[in-house]
């Protein structure tokens, strides 16, 4: 199983600087997080998805739909509990925080889904040139690589001890939900000390290849912005900026929700 989250593919979003795509991954956070009210919040994850599906995305986001249903049930039963209005629905459920309840999932799944596609068309390289080129230190822009890089590496670790330990016998299949928890437990220890192990190997590489060695570097990879990076980029401030005007002018939001 491919836990590396990258798709190498010709499409239009692929073939973008990374700068731009950086650009497109925050202003999506930014007119998600906003919203308030489930329509609204409805209609920024259309764009959202439509941006996944001209990216070739969707086999990425297929792989984490059970996480997305999972996050947007919890948010609305959670914000129902929480949050108070002025209009009973039933039991002790009103219809403010459950409207709430549900933007806030759409809210997050969207921004989860931002990622994913954000991550489906930008290789760590491009990442670590488009943090560099926005001002950024190398040091900070690699270690920001690293640690995206880092997490499918500890994913497949897991899977490499499990198999290893299936294949001694043990069954991390059998007895209840508790019970296969508990089974799990023995394997952090190593994927813990793996991942520390794999941490020491890059050190001691990035100190053997004299990392930091020089003030400027220089990359394989160049980042270029482009015409269309520009028209985009234009695109995005003046759609930040439609979307903010009309927050703050009230449209959107849910009367009645005390939070």
């Amino acid at each position: 199983m491919n836990f590396y989250l990258y798709l190498d593919k010709k499409t239009p979003i692929h073939r973008l600087d990374p700068r731009t795509k950086l650009f497109l991954l925050i202003s999506s956070f930014i007119v998600a997080t906003i919203q308030q009210h489930p329509i609204f919040a409805l209609i920024v994850a259309m764009p959202i998805f439509a941006h996944g599906v001209l990216s070739g995305s969707l086999r990425n986001i297929r792989r984490i739909i059970g996480l997305l249903v999972a996050i947007g049930i919890l948010a609305a039963l959670l914000w129902s509990i929480q949050a108070k209005g002025v209009t009973p629905l039933f039991w002790k459920f009103q219809v403010e925080p459950l409207l709430y309840g549900i933007s806030t999932g759409i809210k997050i799944d969207s921004m989860i889904v931002a990622g994913i596609i954000f991550l489906s068309t930008t290789k760590n390289e491009e990442v670590a040139i488009g943090l560099v080129k926005l001002g950024l230190p190398y040091s900070f822009s690699f270690a920001f690589c690293t640690a995206l890089r880092l997490a499918p590496t500890i994913m497949g670790t897991a899977r490499m001890v499990a198999q290893a330990q299936k294949s001694r016998g043990l069954d991390l299949q059998g007895g209840g939900l508790l019970s296969r928890m508990k089974k799990y437990i023995p394997l952090l220890v190593p994927i813990f000390l793996t991942t520390l192990r794999y941490t020491n190997q890059l050190s001691m590489a990035l100190e053997s290849k004299g990392f930091r060695a020089m003030e400027k570097r220089t990359f394989l990879l160049e980042a270029r912005f482009k015409a269309r990076d520009y028209w985009i980029t234009l695109g995005l401030l003046l759609v930040l900026a439609l979307v903010i005007f009309i927050r703050i002018k009230g449209y959107g939001e849910i009367e009645g929700l005390l939070l």
